[in-house]
């Protein structure tokens, strides 16, 4: 395709860019939490939008199966960021990654102990980071689900998760023991394309500068 195609996953990523693709001139002919399409026409010819899983928008990107794509830190962070340009936080989707354990689990003394802490998350690059760079030693449990239920069920001592209102986990009984760091969405572009096909990439990513000003 001679025109752009945008990796972007549903949700709220996807209610959030949709202001900054308005300023960029570009309007998504369907919503798709309610089309069964995966890939979207736009208003413009040119543009079309496919719907990935959030963890995958940087491989699609990565592999020029898309141009541009919209991913959280996070997932950027676990991805390793490989041949991807990231010209802009664009401020959108903002939570935080922490550290949570049990309401009645001494956290600190456990660290202090030097104790093998057992912590169930599904962002192991990130956690292993965080933990080697305090020195301290943990088991990491890779999860995909629900990370409260580990503690509950005795799987996990703490999690690693991200957290936005800190709701879910107050329901779980659950406390935020640590900060690791503010997360927010990313533009990401193949970079490839950026050289082939920057007038009509540079057009978009200055408009999405703008929007997040």
């Amino acid at each position: 395709m001679d025109g752009i195609t945008i990796a972007l996953s549903k949700g709220r990523i996807f209610e959030e860019t949709l202001p900054l693709l308005a300023a960029a001139g570009i309007v998504p002919s369907e919503d798709p939490e309610s089309s069964r399409k995966l890939i979207i026409d736009t208003n413009r010819p040119d543009v079309r939008v496919v719907i990935v899983r959030a963890s995958d928008v940087p491989t699609y990107v990565q592999y020029g199966a898309a141009d541009l794509g919209i991913a959280g830190k996070d997932v950027l962070l676990e991805h390793g960021g490989t041949g991807l340009y990231q010209p802009l936080d664009l401020k959108i989707a903002k939570c935080r990654m922490c550290v949570a354990a049990p309401a009645g689990f001494d956290y600190a003394a456990a660290v202090r102990r030097g104790a093998r802490l057992r912590v169930a998350t599904k962002y192991i690059n990130t956690a292993r980071e965080h933990f080697a760079a305090k020195g301290v030693h943990v088991d990491l449990i890779k999860l995909y689900g629900s990370m409260e239920l580990a503690p509950l069920a005795g799987l996990a001592e703490a999690i690693v998760d991200l957290v936005s209102s800190g709701g879910t986990l107050k329901a779980n009984n659950l406390v935020e023991v640590e900060d690791i760091m503010p997360i927010s969405s990313r533009l990401v572009v193949n970079q490839a394309a950026l050289k082939l096909k920057r007038e009509l990439l540079q057009p978009v990513i200055d408009a999405f500068a703008g929007a997040v000003k």
